[in-house]
């Protein structure tokens, strides 16, 4: 397959220059499972393992292969390769570490869309959407809101639920689909085009893998049956990379319960760019929107052109990020520390 087609561009192309070595090719990652690698190339398929030096040289799990990245690598065999390089990313899906551990874990990256899919029956939360948009803003990948299960509900719920989100503020496009009645999928289908690369985004049992079989034609991925709550159970264990008959590129990922923020302050700031835009004109540079003299925010709340609800929701991200990118700064100044004293150590012979 043409690296063209698997998403390739002059972009890529200038930084392979200057990484790719004599006897190595191109190759995209197309599933990340347990470590182990499928990459996929001009050549085809060819299942791929870290080289050593590579492995010891990251600094984090964040720099090792990705689904959606592009990487160099050395064929060992016909089906076995190794690599020793990942390109610079263009776009990038992460979140928080679930947990208390304070690190970001990637998700996709090299992404053109991220289709946010919200269930209309149990799922449907607006706070919850913003936290997407958040982290889709935050890796330069362009967000479109997806209604799933339509049919659960009737016409005029539906549109007091997209009546809702327009008046929160969020302008982003938005299409409603139904698996179940096929309603919206060709519209679904007209915006996915050959050489982009999408995911679809949310929680467990909003639909993502049915979407997909759906567009597929035929059950490539498993789902679970129906539960008790009226919500499908997700099934996807791993993020892999699915390429469409019409040439598009498909990321499916494992439907998360928690989407915590880290290193989103960008983020926060494209998505409520209506009180972003507001907070320049508050009367000091360093306020805090919440009791300040002069807050422009407030004052846009007081008038009511900005919703309590949209206000609140930016408040709780904008905090949440914040005091995760302080936990981080300082895990990631022990971290440092405990290095150098190890190779102090190391270097003096005394362990």
């Amino acid at each position: 397959m043409d690296l063209h087609a698997l998403g390739f561009d002059d972009w890529f192309g200038a930084h392979a220059s200057a990484i790719l070595q004599p006897g190595h090719n191109l190759a995209r990652v197309m599933t990340v499972d347990r470590g182990a690698f499928l990459v996929r190339n001009e050549y085809g398929e060819s299942t791929a393992e870290l080289a050593g030096k590579f492995r010891f040289a990251a600094e984090s799990s964040t720099h090792l292969p990705c689904v959606g990245d592009w990487v160099c690598l050395e064929h060992t065999s016909a089906n076995l390769a190794v690599i020793h390089a990942v390109l610079p990313r263009r776009t990038f899906l992460r979140r928080k570490c679930p947990g208390k551990t304070v690190d970001f874990q990637m998700i996709a990256v090299n992404l053109d869309v991220a289709f946010i899919v919200q269930s209309c029956h149990y799922d449907f939360n607006i706070r919850r959407l913003d936290r997407y948009l958040v982290v889709a803003n935050e890796g330069q990948i362009e967000p479109i809101v997806i209604l799933s299960k339509t049919d659960l509900i009737t016409l005029e719920e539906l549109d007091g639920m997209i009546e809702k989100i327009r008046d929160t503020g969020i302008t982003t496009q938005l299409l409603p689909i139904s698996n179940t009645t096929g309603t919206g999928l060709e519209k679904f289908r007209d915006l996915l085009v050959p050489g982009k690369t999408y995911c679809l985004l949310g929680s467990s049992g909003v639909g993502k893998t049915t979407l997909i079989n759906r567009l597929i034609g035929r059950d490539v991925l498993d789902t679970k049956a129906v539960s008790g709550t009226g919500e499908g159970v997700h099934t996807t264990a791993r993020r892999q990379l699915l390429i469409l008959d019409n040439g598009a590129m498909l990321v499916d990922t494992p439907g998360m319960r928690e989407l915590g923020l880290l290193g989103t302050s960008d983020g926060v700031d494209d998505s409520f760019s209506d009180i972003h835009d507001l907070s320049l004109t508050c009367r000091f540079s360093n306020c805090t929107h919440t009791q300040e003299p002069g807050c422009a925010v407030m004052a846009a709340i007081d008038g009511g052109n900005l919703s309590e609800e949209r206000y609140e929701s930016y408040l709780k991200l904008r905090k949440e990020t914040e005091y995760h990118d302080l936990s981080y700064v300082e895990k990631r100044k022990k971290d440092k520390a405990l290095g150098r004293f190890i190779k102090s150590v190391k270097k003096h012979g005394k362990y």
